[in-house]
């Protein structure tokens, strides 16, 4: 088969010019803006009869005209002071000093007919500091309604360390690239970052923390790693849930009450030899939560301690909305292979092994999700024995291990 290409040729797609003509006044037209525009203006025939008149017998000045010109400004004195104004009859003016004194005191009189009330809160004022001096007992202010303590909306972060933390992804602070091994320093501080991006879009991100799935987390992990991921978030179990990997939360259940987290940790790497390089996280995140609409409701298929099914108890009513913190602590290692020895995806994430900890976390995962504590009782006997140790949530040295249970927390 030949192909065919269509040219037109003689055919002018814009349309010419018209030429231009011989006579150049042709196009004149003698309207109106024609005469308005022209410089020259011939002059009108009485103007051209009084300057023939005045060129034999020139005007002579007219008595009545001198009268209409304005009086001469008068004279300054020296230091350039102007002399007092006088009126018509030659008497100097005097000025009027009791008219504005009357003005002010007007709208004084005035302003004080409008606000009655307050000059009487005024008058009284020191008769009510007098009163509270001589009455030491009365109160200065009314008391708080809850505990300074206590976490509310309004202050999420009262009574915990984290308050003094720093939020959000200012809180990953990236150590001093160098080069390492097979990767230059350039390279080193691109893969850091990369590291970085991943942890603020599996913790930090409100998206991720109110439950969507991190698309862009995905992609920046190997083949592998986001198999695995991928299989816990579409799947969860008890052994694969998702919630090992990044902090969402049920909106059903926990509802955060901010869009801030709070953050504290280290990041460090190292060389692995001719295998690659080491990236080694562990930090800490905290959230605050309410309970959602589903809190008390147990899961299909949730288990109670004496082996029957839960039942589902409503939450009790609390004056103010009730606000709960889970404390989480995630220690993962990234590894980067040397691509000119292993076949990997250049630059993207190899989640090397991790160990977590979920403070004021519900005993016993599986949904996908975390499951903050918002204290719900299932019944009597019902309770999950802590078989853990006491722990602070908070302390970063604090070592953690294997151990699989329910522990006790010392602070929330």
């Amino acid at each position: 088969m030949s192909a065919a290409v269509c040219i037109l040729s003689g055919v002018p797609t814009v349309d010419d010019p018209a030429p231009r003509p011989d006579d150049p006044f042709e196009d004149v037209v003698l309207d109106e803006d024609f005469v308005r525009a022209a410089t020259v203006k011939e002059q009108s025939g009485r103007a051209r009869m009084l300057a023939a008149k005045w060129q034999q017998q020139p005007p002579q000045p007219e008595p009545w005209r001198a009268s209409a010109d304005p009086a001469p400004a008068p004279a300054r004195r020296r230091f350039g002071r102007r002399p007092k104004p006088v009126d018509p009859w030659g008497r100097r003016r005097r000025r009027n000093w009791q008219t504005p004194v009357f003005v002010v005191l007007a709208a004084a009189v005035t302003l004080a007919a409008l606000n009655v009330d307050r000059l009487n809160g005024w008058y009284h004022r020191g008769e009510d500091s007098s009163a509270a001096a001589a009455d030491p007992t009365a109160p200065a202010a009314a008391p708080p309604t809850t505990d300074p303590q206590t976490p509310t909306v309004e202050r999420p972060w009262a009574g915990s360390p984290a308050d003094a933390w720093k939020a959000g992804a200012d809180a990953l602070v990236l150590p001093q690239a160098k080069a390492e091994g097979v990767f230059g320093k350039e390279e080193v501080a691109g893969l850091l970052e990369k590291v970085r991006q991943y942890l603020v879009l599996t913790n930090l991100d409100p998206k991720t923390v109110h439950g969507e799935t991190p698309a862009a987390a995905l992609a920046l992990l190997d083949r592998s790693s986001r198999e695995d991921l991928e299989k816990a978030l579409a799947h969860p179990t008890v052994d694969s849930d998702a919630a090992n990997w990044l902090s969402r939360f049920d909106p059903r259940r926990a509802v955060p009450v901010t869009d801030v987290v709070k953050a504290r940790g280290t990041m460090t790497f190292e060389g692995d030899g001719d295998r690659g390089l080491l990236v080694h996280t562990d930090y800490i995140f905290v959230y605050a939560l309410r309970p959602g609409p589903d809190a008390g409701v147990p899961r299909p298929g949730q288990s109670t301690g004496s082996g029957g099914t839960a039942k589902p108890v409503a939450l009790k009513a609390d004056v103010a909305p009730r606000v709960e913190r889970e404390i989480v602590r995630r220690q993962q290692d990234f590894r980067f292979y040397n691509p000119a020895r292993y076949k990997v995806q250049r630059g993207r994430l190899l989640l090397d092994k991790w160990t977590a900890d979920f403070g004021n976390n519900v005993c016993g995962m599986g949904s996908g999700y975390l499951e903050t504590d918002f204290t719900v009782d299932f019944g009597p006997g019902t309770e999950e024995p802590h078989t853990g140790p006491t722990v602070d949530p908070y302390d970063p040295n604090r070592k953690l291990d294997d151990h699989e249970g329910c522990g006790t927390l010392t602070r929330s």
